[in-house]
């Protein structure tokens, strides 16, 4: 394993992170970035959503790790500074969702071999709800979960479902997976989008440092979903809405202003989650940790709530 790039100066957390390459079985090359707690009471497993990088979530680190919680996080397969899949790196791409699957892998026996303190806990967001989920079905070894709007269903209007469907399997028969989406394009969504308006977050410096952490270092960003990231996408999510659920403690984060994912989907799942529970973030858009400050104090503490960690801030 050796050391990989990490732009702290726009991460704003901890100096002490330490950012390494790690390889999945089929030799896609990752970056996995680790903040550690000085008095460690266990370890945070972040899975961050489409189009994310771990700088991302330097101030969520550092709110961990004050807490005592080392944090763990990883650049996803075609995002942030890991391998991208396509000769134009701009598209957010996978054929199959299984591949994000053996990054995961990759992560958990980096965790295991670099010794991470247990107990081990998942925070996962958006994107990575979908992968979180599946991957405490499948085992996956944590005590406790905190998801972030999860992408257990994306939000499209009814009668566009069916168009997204016959697309992106016209998409695969015909060997354009790597297209852009309809109504997407090349532009990272915080360069191209203005902050009125935008569907992540009503706080505007922290719009403002998603900006800014994509213009200083472009090579961090991605545009829109492929064709062949959007067929995987909605046969995950479909595959996901008919697996019985874990027993794992969880606590899902939704805002009610939430227009990215599908909020109905992720209210019908917690509702059946026997040790689940729903926090409204009143007023949140997608972006429940990097929300305005009151709601994401409240996010912040829900989070060391479950994780039974004292807010310290």
């Amino acid at each position: 394993m050796q050391e990989a790039p990490f732009h702290n100066d726009v991460a704003g957390g901890p100096d002490t992170v330490r950012a390494t390459w790690i390889e999945a079985e089929d030799a896609v090359r990752l970056r996995v970035a680790t903040w550690p707690a000085p008095t460690p009471r266990g370890t945070v497993l972040l899975f961050p959503g489409r189009t994310e990088y771990v700088e991302k979530y330097g101030q969520v680190a550092g709110d961990l790790a004050e807490a005592g919680l080392t944090t763990v996080a990883i650049d996803w397969r075609g995002q942030g500074l890991s391998d991208r899949l396509l000769a134009d790196r701009m598209p957010g791409h996978v054929g199959h969702f299984d591949e994000y699957h053996r990054d995961l892998a990759a992560l958990v026996a980096f965790a295991t071999a670099e010794g991470l303190p247990k107990p081990w806990y998942l925070l996962a967001h958006s994107m990575g709800g979908a992968i979180g989920l599946r991957a405490l079905i499948e085992g996956l070894p944590v005590e406790r979960a905190v998801f972030s709007a999860p992408m257990w269903g994306i939000s499209l209007a009814a009668s566009l479902r069916p168009a997204a469907w016959t697309l992106s399997l016209a998409a695969r028969a015909a060997g354009f997976t790597d297209r852009y989406a309809p109504g997407t394009s090349r532009g990272a969504y915080q360069s191209d989008t203005p902050f009125e308006g935008n569907l992540l977050t009503h706080d505007e410096a922290q719009y403002a440092r998603m900006a800014a952490q994509t213009s200083a270092y472009p090579d961090l960003a991605i545009g829109g979903p492929s064709l062949g990231w959007l067929g995987a996408a909605l046969a995950e999510c479909r595959k996901l809405s008919r697996r019985p659920l874990p027993a794992t403690p969880c606590v899902t984060l939704l805002g009610t202003d939430e227009l990215i994912v599908d909020a109905a989907r992720i209210r019908t799942r917690m509702a059946k989650w026997r040790n689940g529970k729903l926090v409204l973030i009143e007023g949140g858009r997608h972006e429940c940790l990097m929300e305005t400050p009151e709601r994401r104090a409240r996010a912040i503490a829900t989070v060391m709530d479950h994780f039974q960690v004292p807010v310290t801030s």
